[in-house]
């Protein structure tokens, strides 16, 4: 018989019936369920702690905590040059790289110089190696840094300007 979708099936033994509970003596889980006798398990609604260990200390208190979390870490997607010369464009943009699926809406782009460059590219992106630097440039091609990967970047903060003009404005009086 052909192996397709409609012929496929688990190797015997792969899958067993769902555990019926409380139907009897003869069935070995009557009565108590297999819950067995009295005690906090035992009981209708209980529920212990995720990693609870009857008492004993649990695993996630019994080891260290380690480092922190940076909370001005600012996340790039790397893209190597190798994949931009795949694309077979001289001028690379984010909206290219977009297109592509090589990044994402909001991404913010670092171009790595892993790759070997024979023609030109002009390429856009907000952070460079200095090795993709040094290739691009060797190779006839331009570097274009796109604005500051700084937090006001990312959305998070207005630009400088705008908090100076907020700040100049008197603030209206009480009456």
């Amino acid at each position: 018989m052909p192996t397709n979708l409609s012929t496929l099936r688990p190797p015997k033994g792969a899958t067993s019936n769902k555990k019926r509970v409380g139907r009897g003596m003869g069935s070995g889980m009557g009565k108590t369920s297999a819950r067995g006798h009295k005690g906090q398990r035992s009981r209708s609604g209980s529920r212990m702690m995720r990693g609870f260990e009857g008492g004993q200390m649990p695993l996630h208190r019994r080891l260290p905590k380690r480092g922190f979390t940076n909370i001005f870490r600012v996340e790039y997607q790397v893209v190597n040059l190798d994949r931009l010369v795949e694309l077979g464009e001289s001028n690379i943009t984010p909206e290219l790289l977009m297109k592509h699926g090589i990044v994402g809406k909001n991404d913010l782009i670092k171009v790595l110089g892993d790759g070997e460059l024979k023609s030109a590219l002009t390429v856009q992106a907000h952070k460079f190696s200095k090795s993709a630097e040094e290739k691009i440039s060797k190779a006839g091609g331009k570097v274009q840094l796109l604005g500051t990967p700084a937090v006001a970047a990312a959305g998070k903060l207005e630009p400088k300007a705008n908090r100076q003009a907020k700040q100049e404005q008197p603030k209206p009086k009480k009456k």
